[in-house]
């Protein structure tokens, strides 16, 4: 592996996008289980929708700050390490990427300091409605920035100029692409179902501290309510998932049949294609290891008649032919995921139907462990989408190599090693913050320190009332549960 500049500019945006989208995936899922918290506790008046709501807005809060520096990254990266991509299709790019500002941020900004510190400030209903805006405006993020790449791997609606430069001659069309649909679909029902997976795990979690301290409330806890919360939308949304995933699957093998030879790993073009359910693709030998395959099914899958032709990766010079060891496992991992997902959700429905799911450990400890699975899916599927797309950056028109920057390789690895070193540090930190919330619960996140008794103006300090919070020599507890305070 030669580490030229083209592979550390890589390298470096592969590492830096691989901790950005971990926080979207996460906040476009969480800001709209906010609005719903918080209509049901303008619906019902119930208490526990509002803590539940304090809770996660604290977590919110932290995972959108992150998503958003990490995110300035990237922009960044454009402009040093892949300014020959820019300058070439920033005619087409540059526009989408300024709609997600002057749409989605905007919104989001405007409406996210209502949001987070005007509980107090502002009537429920204009504060219920900051929320929903903020909800809205992760998903309107969501559709320019997957409408960008979409038009990455799908590109329509240009025109290439005599000097290579790109053009938009029909923005329908470039934003609106054959692949934009079925992507945007798929991204959103990963997002909420990243969000049910760890609202579910901190439930779950949460349940068993409970059993563990011998503690069996008869009522609906916070953490009873969001558990079940969460197993509702897993039961819909992850069998859902699979058909979203399979529609965009169909839509990868009419428009960009290498990447679809790449992660099935098929290396020879032929009718009656199998499924491949393991093997190890050498790229080097052109062929899988250690293959394990079912005859005929691959053709099925695909959804095409079994004497239909199937391309292999032999129908592509070796160069042009995208690395398939990265597509082909992390097709694999997402897919195993997501039956883990259908799984757990048949399970917890179950469970539900019986009115068990607060009495089985295994099911609670099985939620646990579930957690991190959907940011683990969503790292898959983005892995696979991009690594199968090369060696192109805008599929079968600009290659990869025609798009960085004219950078040496030392400079490259110098930022590579400053941004491994200040990510390890800055993010760590907000994800084990981010933990100690999520271990604390809602029920700590709903207690307010009681404000401290103030000084009346011009009293010396002498003379100023007692402090209200309790000392070592107040009297003991009385039967009503308050100290005891001396005039």
């Amino acid at each position: 592996m030669d580490f030229d500049a083209l592979l550390l500019s890589r390298m470096q945006f592969a590492f830096t996008v691989a901790f950005h989208i971990l926080f979207p995936a996460f906040t476009i899922g969480l800001a709209s289980y906010l609005a719903v918290l918080e209509g049901l506790w303008l619906w019902t008046k119930r208490e526990a929708f509002k803590t539940l709501y304090l809770f996660w807005v604290k977590i919110f809060a932290l995972s959108f700050g992150m998503g958003v520096v990490s995110g300035v990254v990237l922009s960044y990266q454009f402009g040093t390490n892949w300014s020959e991509f820019i300058r070439l299709t920033g005619g087409v790019i540059g526009p989408l990427m300024a709609y997600e500002v002057l749409t989605a941020f905007f919104l989001e900004a405007s409406f996210l300091g209502v949001m987070l510190f005007g509980w107090k400030k502002v009537g429920p209903k204009l504060h219920f409605l900051s929320t929903c805006l903020v909800a809205v405006g992760t998903m309107i993020s969501a559709f320019w920035i997957l409408s960008a790449n979409s038009w990455m791997q799908t590109p329509q609606g240009h025109q290439v100029l005599a000097d290579g430069t790109f053009v938009a001659v029909d923005w329908v069309k470039v934003i609106f692409n054959p692949s934009f649909p079925s992507r945007l679909t798929h991204m959103l029902v990963a997002a909420f179902l990243t969000t049910g997976l760890v609202v579910g795990a901190v439930s779950a979690f949460h349940v068993l501290k409970d059993r563990a301290k011998g503690e069996n409330p008869v009522g609906w806890t916070e953490s009873r309510i969001s558990l079940v919360m969460a197993i509702g939308l897993i039961v819909v949304l992850a069998p859902l998932q699979l058909v979203v995933g399979h529609w965009s699957g169909e839509v990868t093998h009419k428009y960009q049949p290498s990447k679809t030879a790449a992660l099935e790993g098929y290396w020879e073009s032929r009718a009656d294609q199998p499924l491949h359910l393991f093997g190890i693709p050498d790229r080097e030998a052109q062929k899988n290891h250690f293959q394990v395959s079912i005859p005929g099914l691959g053709n099925v899958i695909q959804n095409v008649p079994r004497d239909e032709v199937i391309q292999g990766l032999d129908a592509w010079p070796k160069e042009d032919q995208p690395p398939p060891f990265i597509p082909f496992f992390g097709f694999r991992i997402m897919v195993g995921l997501g039956l883990l997902m259908i799984g757990l959700g048949a399970w917890g429905g179950w469970l539900l139907w019986r009115r068990r799911v607060f009495d089985s450990p295994w099911f609670l400890r099985f939620c646990v462990v579930m957690g991190p699975s959907g940011f683990i899916a969503v790292l898959a599927g983005w892995m696979v989408t991009e690594v199968g797309r090369q060696p192109w950056v805008v599929y079968g028109v600009l290659k990869t190599r025609e798009a960085v920057s004219p950078v040496i390789a030392s400079q490259v690895a110098t930022s590579l090693l400053a941004y491994v070193t200040v990510y390890a540090i800055v993010f760590t930190a907000g994800a084990i913050f981010i933990l100690r919330l999520m271990r604390e619960g809602p029920i700590a996140a709903h207690v307010e320190p009681a404000p401290r008794q103030q000084r009346p103006p011009g009293t010396p300090l002498a003379k100023a009332p007692e402090d209200t919070t309790p000392g070592d020599d107040d009297p003991p507890d009385g039967p009503d549960g308050l100290r005891g305070r001396t005039s």
